[in-house]
């Protein structure tokens, strides 16, 4: 797996679980060309995800 792979899919991971709390405020579709966002995301916590996966991280 590459660093990209890594962060790719730290990205969709963190993204679906923001889906998850908040209350319908964001939706993610995944699609063969990439993903459709709507709604506020907590950029705080997407760089967090995204600067663990690139240290190696969870």
């Amino acid at each position: 797996m590459t660093v990209e792979d890594s962060i790719r899919e730290a990205i969709v991971a963190e993204l679906q679980r923001q889906v998850e709390i908040s209350d319908g405020r964001l939706k993610v579709s995944e699609t063969e060309d990439g993903i459709t966002v709507d709604g506020p995301i907590n950029l705080d916590d997407l760089v967090m995800v995204v600067m663990g996966s690139v240290a190696g991280g969870p």
